[in-house]
């Protein structure tokens, strides 16, 4: 069975309005990430992902790009104890 993480991560740069939080639902579906995502008032976007290591290794690859119309300029990475508490990848607002 392949190792469960979860990540904690911060992405700063033109993130917003960039339709960064749509996508991230979409590729975290793709690779059945678990977690959400959010705007923060600050201007950056915050995310939890949960899942396989190497998938959710794949997500926060992309997040460091993000959609095409995204300039990332960091993303923080927190590393964290595999809590295993959600059912789906969700927008949260």
């Amino acid at each position: 069975m392949a190792k469960k993480v979860r990540a904690h991560a911060i992405i700063s740069g033109r993130v917003q309005g960039v339709f960064f939080r749509m996508e991230t639902k979409r590729v975290a579906d793709s690779y059945k990430v678990l977690g959400w995502v959010k705007n923060r008032i600050n201007g950056t976007v915050e995310a939890v992902f949960e899942g396989n290591k190497e998938n959710v290794n794949s997500i926060l690859e992309w997040c460091k790009d993000g959609p095409r119309l995204a300039d990332v300029k960091k993303v923080d990475i927190t590393l964290e104890d595999y809590k295993g508490e959600y059912y789906e990848f969700e927008l949260r607002y």
